[in-house]
């Protein structure tokens, strides 16, 4: 059957199973191993019974196996079971087996036919057994039982995919005899997973409850349903034998005196029944483990490589150790102080490319929310207007002017840098934030030490804490700067001269960049009603002058071009439904903006996204909207003013000198504030963190007990220890495993298109109409002691390659013939030899 390296295989895999359940999903490698399937009554679990000569498994009605049971039989001078939960506790009384396998499947799945994907992992030792894995799955069934799901039978159905649509899982398809093979459950899920016959093997049960006069020795022949490992036949105990404790080894001997005295099977007898299904299934996953050991050693190589570093630095580790202890907290403090220089400065190596983070959002802090923040201060035309005409005559008062005041522009232009304040200081906030998420991100890679990263968290966000106010300060400095002395001899001021003519400038500029494109991108117009398809994405094209989309990106199917004129940006309060971030875009004369929208809604994924499109538009001269005051409403509605023609050439004078004024402050306040910030907060953080942080930490305490690890570190270590070894003992195992061994070459292709019934496009054999379908070959068998013909097959097709008997020819493929309830007359081809 194989030499003896090749039968440690088998308890080498065993092991592996065992330890690769303990640590979880530590060491992800598909272990070659048996697949048990079939429907509910199929008698699985009489089989499995049968291999271990003892009743062990629970019984009853409805889901019988309602978890997974990992069946490890291993040959041994004593007989005893153990449970992976339960280990060191040894089970000689096999009913406390049965008790054990209900309670622990009680204790996840409930006492009312619940199910899991869990496995239970049982290992049995005996000297009646040879090396088998087997995996005992649930039967299938149709109908949902006590507080089953009313979808229970896709649940088994995809429990059972994944065990057996691994390559490495040989699938042991078990059907009872009294019923239709061509209509088999287990062959229909083997079949779409295994659909060449490469990994499954028939079972066929209940043959003793046939039908009198009707036999299965076509099929056991695999000549009526073939498959390419063919079929083996077995008795199992009945449910009287059961109830009556009928003892195994005698239902084995009755099963092995059936076959012997049945006229269709005699001839067979020596490749039927229990013994011979576990030989077979020994020299199947042996061979089968032999055929996939190139791929496994692969595997397992892999896995080795992947831990050998880790498991070097924890070899020889001694948590308690002062110096180790030392020496990582050194290490830590220099990879945290690396890791927060480089997601602030950035780098080549580790780059996120799943979002912005550290160092580029605060470049977009700085370039793009911080200038959309003073945008949105700047005073509205209008109210502009009014409040220097206010300003004009407040400060003529009583007398009729006949100049313009510069007090006027002075007032004005004070009023609008104070209300820069506020963008500044939220500008020194929104990059205090995005430094405390750095600090916690790098703190990621301290988590294997708890006190140590919650310590460093705490230290260094408190000197940023320390350091916004001295920033806030700063900041607000320089406000104060620009309010203390108005700069009117600035060389870019355009001075009451040239006030006069810097609209008409303003108008040439704006048009000689109107087909300048500022922004391209992927946008959802959420307002579209449903009657016309509702939300959908579109590709925009954002210019100086207009903002356009298309139906994609190649910008050949233009679907609407929309005028910049008189648009204005209004934030949108996300729905509760949707997971997009909406703002608007509206016109400021209460005109259709889209078709008959008076708005258009526009939908991104991200927060970040709209606040860089209402940048962009902010660049084009959309300006969002201004948020009023039910004061500021009530004076606009009631203070309708009408400006004399000199007052109004005064007015437009002063607005053109403050506009021009206010750019040059604006200008300034753009380049320092990020100056400041960076001084101030970013480069003195990473100083700290350089200099200073190391020391903090001596001086916060017990340095042993910053560097106690976490619980979860232990274990990790633990278990990569022990995957570790596992993995050098299995290489080291497979190693010595000779692979010129004897096995049965695998059987030529069969005609299999008879499973899968309609779905598939096969074909299944005819219904008889005069009895119900039973397995019958109908033919009369041959005289007792006859052996097969020399030009048919051997009586089981796929194991006739093995050491005990000679390979015989293939018969041709052909459809499968119906099945009749009784025995025809004799064919006048088939007869028995003299």
């Amino acid at each position: 059957m194989g030499n003896r390296g090749m039968e440690d295989l088998i308890p080498l895999v065993n092991k592996l199973q065992d330890a690769f359940s303990s640590i979880g999903q530590a060491c992800n490698l598909d272990l070659p191993q048996i697949a048990v399937v079939g429907g509910q009554s199929a008698g699985k679990s009489s089989v499995l019974e049968n291999f271990v000569g003892r009743d062990f498994l629970p019984r009853g009605s409805g889901i019988v196996t309602r978890r997974p049971l990992v069946l490890q039989l291993i040959s041994a001078n004593a007989e005893w079971a153990e449970f992976l939960h339960c280990k060191g506790k040894k089970f000689t009384d096999f009913d406390e087996v049965r008790q054990e396998i209900e309670g622990e499947t009680d204790r996840v799945t409930g006492a009312n036919k619940g199910i899991s994907p869990v496995p239970i992992n049982l290992r049995v030792y005996s000297p009646h057994v040879l090396n088998l894995t087997l995996i005992d799955l649930p039967g299938i069934t149709k109908v949902p039982v006590g507080d089953q799901p009313v979808d229970i039978e896709q649940q088994i159905r995809d429990m059972i995919m994944q065990f057996i649509s691994r390559e490495s899982c040989l699938i042991l398809a078990v059907t009872p005899a009294n019923t239709d093979l061509a209509n088999s459950d287990a062959l229909k899920l083997a079949k779409d997973v295994d659909p060449q016959g490469l990994r499954t093997i028939g079972v066929i049960t209940k043959l003793d409850l046939m039908d009198e006069g009707t036999d299965a020795r076509d099929v056991l022949e695999n000549k009526l349903l073939p498959l390419r490992r063919g079929y083996i036949g077995v008795v199992n105990r009945s449910q009287k034998d059961i109830d009556g404790k009928k003892d195994i080894k005698a239902a084995i001997e009755a099963e092995r005196k059936f076959f012997l005295s049945h006229p269709a099977y005699r001839h067979m007898a020596d490749k039927m029944g229990t013994p011979r299904l576990q030989q077979v299934l020994n020299q199947q996953l042996t061979n089968h483990i032999r055929d996939t050991l190139p791929s496994f050693r692969s595997k397992l190589q892999a896995q080795l490589l992947a831990l050998d570093k880790e498991a070097e630095e924890y070899r020889g580790y001694r948590p308690d150790d002062p110096s180790r202890k030392t020496k990582q907290l050194l290490q830590m403090v220099q990879q945290f102080s690396v890791d927060f220089e480089k997601r602030i400065e950035g780098s080549g190596d580790q780059v996120d490319t799943v979002e912005l983070s550290g160092g580029a959002k605060i470049n977009r802090v700085f370039h793009e929310r911080f200038p959309f923040e003073l945008v949105k201060m700047e005073c509205d035309d209008k109210e502009m207007r009014r409040e220097i005409s206010y300003a004009i005559k407040n400060i003529h008062g009583i007398r009729t002017g006949l100049f313009t005041p510069d007090m006027a522009f002075e007032a004005i232009v004070k009023k609008q840098i104070v209300k820069l304040k506020e963008p500044c200081v939220k500008c020194v906030d929104m990059v205090i934030q995005e430094l405390i998420n750095t600090v916690r991100q790098c703190s990621n890679k301290l988590e294997c030490f708890p006190r140590l990263r919650e310590e460093t968290e705490r230290i260094v966000t408190s000197h940023i804490r320390d350091r916004e106010s001295r920033a806030k300060d700063q900041v607000l400095l320089l406000i104060d700067l620009q309010l203390s002395y108005i700069n009117t001899n600035h060389e870019d001021f355009i001075g009451f001269a040239s006030a006069q003519q810097r609209s008409s400038q303003a108008n040439k500029s704006q048009s000689s960049a109107g087909n300048q494109v500022i922004r391209k991108g992927w946008l959802t117009i959420n307002n579209i009603s449903i009657i016309k398809g509702g939300a959908k994405e579109y590709w925009f094209v954002l210019t100086a002058e207009s903002l356009s989309w298309f139906k994609d990106d190649e910008e050949k199917e233009k679907k609407y071009m929309l005028p910049l004129d008189n648009l204005k940006v209004r934030d949108v309060e996300k729905s509760f439904m949707s997971s997009k971030h909406i703002f608007s875009i509206f016109n400021t004369e209460s005109r259709n903006v889209y078709k008959d929208n008076r708005t258009l809604e526009l939908a991104c994924d991200s927060q970040d996204d709209v606040d860089s499109w209402k940048s962009s538009l902010l660049r084009a001269g959309v300006y969002p909207e201004k948020t009023t005051t039910v004061e500021s409403e009530t004076t606009t509605t009631t203070d309708n003013f009408s400006m004399d023609p000199q007052l109004e050439r005064k007015v437009e004078t002063i607005r053109n000198l403050v506009d021009s004024y206010m750019a040059i402050v604006n200008k300034c306040i753009r380049d320092l504030i990020p100056k400041t910030i960076m001084h101030l907060m970013i480069n003195n953080v990473k100083d700290f963190i350089n200099a200073e942080l190391l020391a903090c930490l001596y001086s916060a305490g017990d340095q042993n007990a910053l560097m106690d690890e976490s619980q979860e570190q232990a274990q990790r270590r633990d278990e990569v220890l022990r995957t570790h070894q596992a993995l050098k003992e299995a290489l080291a195992i497979i190693g010595d495993i000779s692979t010129s061994t004897i096995t049965t070459p695998m059987p030529p292709p069969v005609d299999s298109s008879w499973v899968g019934g309609n779905a598939g496009g096969r074909r299944s054999p005819p219904a008889s109409p005069t009895a119900p379908r039973r397995m019958s070959s109908g033919q009369r068998p041959a005289p007792r002691g006859a052996p097969p013909p020399p030009n048919r097959p051997g009586p089981l097709g796929p194991f006739n390659n093995s050491a005990d008997s000679p390979q015989a020819p293939s018969r041709p493929n052909r459809a499968p013939p119906s099945i009749p309830s009784r025995r025809p007359p004799p064919s006048p081809t088939r007869q028995a030899p003299p």
